[in-house]
Order: C-alpha cells, then sequence, then structure tokens
C-alpha cells in the first residue's frame, strides 16, 4: 500500500468516526444532511439516528472487544423522577435532549456542561390525562431550530444556540379534551409532524404537518371518521375516511373518541418519499361497545402510508382488525432492504403491541411474512394471503371473560428496537404479559375519564406474599435478536421483568439495552453474551445512543423509570424514588455517580375511621376504574406516584377531600375529582384505600416480629 494511500485511508477512517465534511452546528441540519446521516456516524441527527429509524450507530472504536473498558464519562442529574424516554439528538458536539414534562436541555456532548435550559411551564393537571406518565420521546433539530411536542399540544420551535422560543403552535383540535403529546417530531421537506395521545380517555387521533420556519399549519389527516351529522373535517383525509374507512365503523362510534391515536411512530421513506404514520388503538377498547362488534374500525391499529408534502393517502396495512384489546400499531418502524426469496425487497418492520413481527413492502403495503415474537392467546397467525389475522374467537371476550396475552402493554411497546445492517437481525425489547379481559356491563362513558369499555375490579392483587410473587415471577422481559428473513429469533436473554429499555445496535459487533431493574448492559450482537454492565441506580427504559466528538466515541442513554408499567402495575414495595439521569459512556471513563441510598419506605398509615362494607366495595370499584391507572390496583404502587396506604393524606377525612374531591395538590398533577364524583364516593374510596392499609400495617407488624 503506498503513503498517498495510506493518509487517504486514515482520513477517511477519522472522517467516518467524526462525521465527514465542515460542518456549522445545528443550523445546518437540512434534507440532505438527514438522508446522508449514514454518511455521518459522529452524530445522530434524527430520532431514529436516520430517516431509515435503524438505530445502528456506524462506529466501532468500542466493539465487543474493549467494551469491558467502558466507563462513565460524565451525567447530569434531572430534577424529576418521573419517567425518561427520550432519544437524545446530537449535531457536531451538542446534545439537544428532552425530560419529563416536556423540558428541553442543550450539553456538550462531550463534557455535559449545560448550555441552556427550556421549561414550558406545562400545567400539572394536564398530567391527569397522560395515560402512561408524563414523559417526552425527544426533539427534531432543523435549520438552526429544535422542535418539542408538549404535553399541552403545543407544538414549540427554540433557537438551537439559546434555547428562547422562535414559535409556538396549539396542535390540539380541542384543548378541553384529554388529548397529550408524548412524541419526538420528525422534520421532513421542510414540514414538522407530530400526531397525539390519549384514546382511553375518549379522543379522535390525527397527525399534523407544520411549516418548520414560521409553524403555520400545512395538512392534517384525521385516523377515523368523526361524526357524520357535521360533515366533512375540511381536511386530506376527508375523501378516504368518507370511502374507505366510514364503511368499517357501526353505530354511533364517534361518542366515545373512537381513538387512533398517533402517539409515536412517524417514519419518512427518503427512497420513496413516503410518510409511515404508526396509528394506536380504538376508543373505547371494547370493539363490542365501540362498533356494536362489527366491522374493521379503519385505520386503527394500522400502518398508514401518506405524501409528505400534502398528506395524501398512498396505501395502509391494518394488523389488528376491528381491535378490541388495546393493541395499537404505533410501535417503532424500521426501513431496510432485505434480500427475500433471492430479490431484493424494500420493506419496513414492525413489531407492534399483538405479538406478530410483520414484513411489509414498502412500495404497495403488501404483507411479506408476519412471525409471532411472543406468547399470544388472541391468534394463532397470519393467513398471507389476507394479511389477516387468524383470530380464537374467544379472545374477544363477547359472551365470557378471557385471559389473553398479550396485554394492553403489549408484547412490544414503545420502547425503540435497532436493526444492524452487519449482522441483519433486529434487536427487539420484548415482554410477557397477561390480562384478563371482561366487557364491562352497563357501560356509560365519562367525560375526559378512562373508557376501556371492560370490567375493571378490585382485588386483583393477592394478599398472599407468596402468591403475589409467583404472579410478578411470571411476567418477563426478553431482548431477542430477530432474523427478519427467516422470521425467529437468532438469540435471545431473558430478564427478570417486563418493561425493558429500548436497543441500540454499533459497528463495534454491540446491542446497547437498558433495563427496568437498572442495568445498562452491552452484550455481543452476534452471539448475545453479555459483555459489560453499568448500575444507573434507576430503572431504564429509554433507547441509547452512540456519537463521536474529536475522534472519541461516546454512548448515551437517559436514565429514570416510569411509563405505563410501573404506573398500572403491582409492586409489593414502592421504589425509592430518584430523579433520572443522562448518563454518557467512553473507554477508560473514569467518572462515579454518587453513592446511592437504601430506600426508606413511610409506614402504613391506615385511618381510624370506622367504614361499611358497602363503603369499602363501592370505594374499590371506583379505585380500580380511576386511581389504579396511577397509583397502582389496589393501591400497591411502583413508587412512581404516592402509595396511597401510607398517606398523611389518608387518615383525615377532611384533608382527602380537599386534596381528591377539591383540587388542593392540583399544582403537583392531582386534579379535582369533583367532575366525576361525588364527596360521598370520594370517602367511600378513602375507605377502601384505608382497608389496604390496613392489610399492610398487619403485614408490616408481622414482619416487624420476626
Amino acid at each position: 500500500m503506498g503513503r498517498a494511500y495510506k493518509v487517504a485511508a486514515l482520513l477517511l477512517a477519522g472522517s467516518m468516526l467524526t462525521g465527514a465534511g465542515p460542518r456549522t452546528g445545528a443550523g445546518t441540519v437540512n434534507a440532505q444532511r438527514i438522508v446522508n446521516a449514514r454518511s455521518e456516524p459522529g452524530n445522530w441527527l434524527t430520532h431514529g439516528g436516520s430517516y431509515a429509524e435503524q438505530r445502528f450507530a456506524d462506529l466501532g472504536q468500542i466493539n465487543a472487544g474493549n467494551v469491558s473498558q467502558l466507563g462513565l464519562a460524565w451525567s447530569v442529574d434531572l430534577d424529576t423522577s418521573r419517567g425518561q424516554e427520550a432519544t437524545p439528538i446530537v449535531v457536531d458536539g451538542t446534545m439537544f435532549t428532552t425530560t419529563a414534562w416536556s423540558k428541553v436541555m442543550a450539553l456538550d456532548a462531550a463534557t455535559g456542561r449545560v448550555k441552556w435550559r427550556f421549561d414550558p411551564q406545562v400545567d400539572k393537571a394536564r398530567g391527569h390525562s397522560a395515560c402512561c406518565d408524563v414523559v417526552n420521546r425527544g426533539v427534531a433539530v432543523w435549520n438552526g431550530m429544535v422542535y418539542v411536542a408538549a404535553l399541552d399540544g403545543r407544538l414549540i420551535a427554540l433557537d438551537a444556540d439559546t434555547g428562547k422560543v422562535k414559535w409556538s403552535s396549539q396542535t390540539f383540535i380541542d384543548t378541553t379534551k384529554p388529548y397529550t403529546m408524548t412524541g419526538a417530531p420528525r422534520v421532513v421537506k421542510g414540514l414538522v409532524i407530530i400526531g397525539n395521545g390519549g384514546a382511553e380517555l375518549g379522543v379522535r387521533g390525527y397527525v399534523t404537518a407544520y411549516d418548520a420556519a414560521t409553524g403555520k399549519k400545512k395538512w392534517r389527516f384525521f385516523t377515523v371518521p368523526g361524526d357524520p351529522a357535521k360533515g366533512p373535517d375540511g381536511e386530506v383525509s376527508d375523501s378516504v375516511l368518507a370511502g374507505k374507512a366510514a364503511p368499517t365503523w357501526y353505530g354511533d362510534y364517534w361518542k366515545g373518541g373512537a381513538g387512533g391515536t398517533a402517539w409515536d411512530a412517524i417514519v419518512y421513506d427518503a427512497e420513496l418519499d413516503q410518510l409511515y404514520i404508526g396509528v394506536g388503538n380504538g376508543s373505547p377498547w371494547n370493539h363490542q361497545i365501540r362498533s356494536e362488534g362489527k366491522g374493521d374500525n379503519l385505520f386503527l391499529s394500522s400502518v398508514l402510508a401518506l405524501k409528505p408534502d400534502t398528506g395524501e393517502y398512498l396505501w395502509h396495512y391494518q394488523g389488528t382488525p376491528g381491535e378490541t384489546w388495546d393493541y395499537t400499531a404505533t410501535q417503532p418502524i424500521i426501513l431496510s432492504s432485505l434480500v427475500i426469496d433471492g430479490k431484493p425487497r424494500k420493506v419496513l418492520m414492525q413489531a407492534p403491541k399483538n405479538g406478530f413481527f410483520y414484513v411489509i413492502d414498502r412500495q404497495g403495503g403488501k404483507l411479506i411474512s408476519a412471525k409471532s415474537f411472543a406468547t399470544q392467546t388472541w391468534a394463532t397467525g397470519v393467513d398471507l394471503k389476507t394479511g389477516r389475522p387468524i383470530e380464537v374467537p374467544e379472545a374477544r371476550y363477547r359472551a365470557a371473560g378471557a385471559l389473553v396475552m398479550p396485554s394492553p402493554l403489549g408484547a412490544h411497546n414503545w420502547q425503540p428496537m435497532s436493526f444492524s445492517p452487519r449482522t441483519g437481525l433486529v434487536y427487539l425489547p420484548a415482554q410477557e404479559i397477561p390480562q384478563f379481559y371482561e366487557a364491562k356491563t352497563g357501560f356509560e362513558r365519562q367525560e375526559g375519564g378512562w373508557n376501556l369499555g371492560i370490567s375493571l375490579a378490585a382485588g386483583g392483587v393477592p394478599d398472599d406474599r407468596a402468591q403475589f410473587k409467583a404472579i410478578k415471577s411470571a411476567l418477563k422481559g426478553r431482548l431477542i435478536a430477530w432474523d427478519p428473513v427467516a422470521q425467529k429469533p437468532a438469540w435471545e436473554v431473558g430478564y427478570d421483568g417486563p418493561w425493558n429499555g429500548g436497543t441500540l445496535a454499533t459497528a463495534g459487533n454491540l446491542v446497547f439495552q437498558g433495563n427496568g431493574g437498572g442495568g445498562f448492559q452491552a452484550f455481543n450482537a452476534s452471539t448475545g453474551a453479555k459483555l459489560w454492565n453499568f448500575d444507573a441506580q434507576t430503572g431504564i427504559i429509554a433507547g441509547a445512543v452512540s456519537y463521536a466528538v474529536k475522534g472519541e466515541q461516546y454512548v448515551a442513554v437517559m436514565a429514570g423509570y416510569g411509563g405505563a408499567y410501573p404506573l398500572t402495575s403491582g409492586f409489593e414495595d414502592p421504589r425509592e424514588v430518584r430523579n433520572g439521569r443522562v448518563l454518557v459512556f467512553k473507554l477508560g471513563g473514569k467518572r462515579q455517580l454518587p453513592r446511592a441510598t437504601q430506600p426508606v419506605f413511610a409506614a402504613a398509615n391506615p385511618p381510624k375511621d370506622m367504614f361499611t362494607p358497602a363503603q369499602v366495595t363501592e370505594g374499590g370499584t371506583i379505585y380500580a376504574g380511576t386511581c389504579a391507572f396511577c397509583h397502582g390496583p389496589d393501591a400497591y404502587s411502583s413508587g412512581i406516584l404516592p402509595d396511597l396506604r401510607r398517606s398523611a393524606v389518608l387518615t383525615d377525612a377532611a384533608t382527602w377531600k380537599a386534596v381528591v374531591h377539591d383540587g388542593a395538590l392540583k399544582a403537583n398533577g392531582m386534579v379535582a375529582f369533583s367532575r366525576w364524583y361525588t364527596p360521598a364516593q370520594l370517602e367511600a374510596v378513602r375507605a377502601y384505600v384505608g382497608e389496604q392499609a390496613k392489610k399492610l400495617a398487619a403485614r408490616e407488624a408481622t414482619t416487624a416480629g420476626k
């Protein structure tokens, strides 16, 4: 090899690590840079790393041979203990990320120095409408601006250098409705694209495009039809909803909102100039109530392909027709080219809640293959001729209740999966959680409340500790290296519990993943062998990124436990609540986290009042249908939000009324429930929680006596 060739090769290697060509920061992030993101792997320019959203870092300085030398380079403590789900964006040495409550930070990506912070001052009362925590999944960066979708519906453009607001647009069509926004916006061809959440509480889904420079609305696509008496919406979706979707709906479906919220997956196909939208579940969940048990209910639980410039419909694929289990298709979408049956195919890959891994031809939406990656009892397979699932009829719980897998938490939820072009494998965070579905008799819609159409009863958490532990131990998590061509796992790693973090694949033959127990780990991408672990002191549910600054590779992840599973599931003891952190690693990193304190729980605090059995029963019913979504079933809290059995408020009727009925702690996110319940009904909830506190106090006394 000649000297000139060697020098050229070294220069090329350096540019591949730091990012090719001259750059001047976030002001230069435009369509060309993001389309060519693979040519500058030292940056992480958009949510999934590139428009293909493969979450693959083409960096190999940190590799399977030396990852054991990885150490903490820097960390930044956050000001909130709520769930952290953001994927940081890194542009030319600056990191942009969000935290819970839609706050934004810009940091020096090499040192962690905070350059600026932005707090949109979201009204904490909006948190009641956030079904799955007050999280935020990140920002978009484009032409010197940083875009954040705030929980209260504002799409906000910030100056990338200063964090000052450039413009703000309200995206909710009705701010009195329980809409929320938690997803990361995407910028495509000068348009900022964003959807919304809130289907559980009774809203109608849509996705909207705004001019990136001005915030002016350009187009909107409603994902489900509206009230036919009100006529067309005057939006780009009107014709396809009238001609294709509306005939698949029955009854007064619009009265329940109908759902279809597009709260996460928004992916741009630069090769075909198509925009893919993952569409959510129905509202109410129960298909029998929502649509008289009839019809496919387009476009629920579908992938929609739209023209990015105008929002016009191109095609769709619906994975769960007539969905009735909260099986959203909002989960991450990955684009790639795969050789299938000897021919290259442009495909999109998705592993939504329903437990099937789909490979779809993105040129027209035809299903290529679908296989189960997790335990399922609702379907036995997918008919490749029709693209429809082969359902187990009893799973629809029409005549009787049914224990079904996956649960509403999904076989895979929002946690990002990644794809390595080197191994050809998708690295998928999967989980095994069942749910008992039973139709709710006498269903009446509660405006602004949880409207699922399934029966939720108190008493689901067993008092027997051995039985409780046995149930919890049956809930599993898995990291699966999935072969999308063969449609089978190449290897997998098991976890003791569900709700683990997203994945990152790298050219160093590594897969990074955090878990709910607080470990941030690196695995051999080819074999699944665990090579490295870091104790983050709090659960990690977000996906990691990798980038380079001045020739040095870093791996970064947001740490902070929260989200749907810990809020809605029973825990034997609450976790100690710790604020989240930004954690960044490099080879030879020497920083240490402060020593973690041991959790200290307040003792059970049962009231001395005497309550009637009728009060306890009534309170249990109300608690199960309203309070359990935040404070845990049967008051078994994870600690993310207060364990009411231990609350000082519980012992005094007047204080309880002031907080729960009147909203004395509204500024903290505890809204007034006077909108839905009388003081007597909420006193019955106190009676029920008091009984749960007495049980806890008895167990504590027994434990203390041993």
